[in-house]
């Protein structure tokens, strides 16, 4: 680890894969910012409960926190950082959460930028759409779910989800937290 200090950010740009209309977020992350410290931030940004497995995909690569249980040689995402994966800005990668719902995200590195005196990073500067739910049987069952609070008639209709609810106040709240 190189113990140079940080003098970038990346502007990245996380997109739900299959999800019409679009339910994005535009953030701001340190060069220095390792792929578990990133699942922790997309989980916070993005809505998710950090209640199941994920992995980053890079260049046909695995990242994750090993187990014996991976099918796949796992590298460990604790050792890797986004000045060492992202060679240039409009570099893609790709994020899965939650094997069984297969929440597929991609990562777009937009601009990489110089660091802001003052700026705490991360950051999150615009996003549309709430996450979905967590175990709605992904992109899919989020469309029927959509329909079932659409529909006054469905048995799960009174349960209350705004899908264009999102609010940067509180995703940046609780970024800051982040250790």
């Amino acid at each position: 680890m190189s113990t140079k200090a940080t003098t970038l950010v990346y502007q990245i740009k996380i997109t739900l894969r299959d999800s019409k209309p679009p339910i994005w977020r535009r953030l701001l992350v340190s060069e220095s910012t390792a792929l578990y410290k990133l699942h922790q931030i997309i989980q916070v940004a993005m809505g998710w409960t950090d209640s199941h497995l994920h992995q980053f995909i890079i260049e046909n690569k695995h990242y994750s926190i090993p187990s014996p249980d991976d099918w796949e040689p796992m590298l460990d995402e604790r050792h890797y950082h986004l000045k060492e994966i992202v060679p240039s800005e409009k570099y893609k990668f790709d994020y899965v959460y939650d094997f069984g719902d297969s929440w597929d995200h991609e990562i777009l590195v937009e601009k990489i930028l110089p660091i802001e005196s003052g700026v705490k990073y991360p950051l999150c500067i615009k996003g549309k759409r709430a996450c979905p739910p967590e175990d709605v049987g992904g992109t899919w069952g989020y469309d029927s779910f959509l329909k079932a609070m659409s529909d006054p008639n469905h048995k799960e209709h009174d349960s209350y989800f705004d899908p264009e609810e999102f609010s940067i106040e509180e995703i940046n709240r609780v970024l800051h937290q982040i250790k």
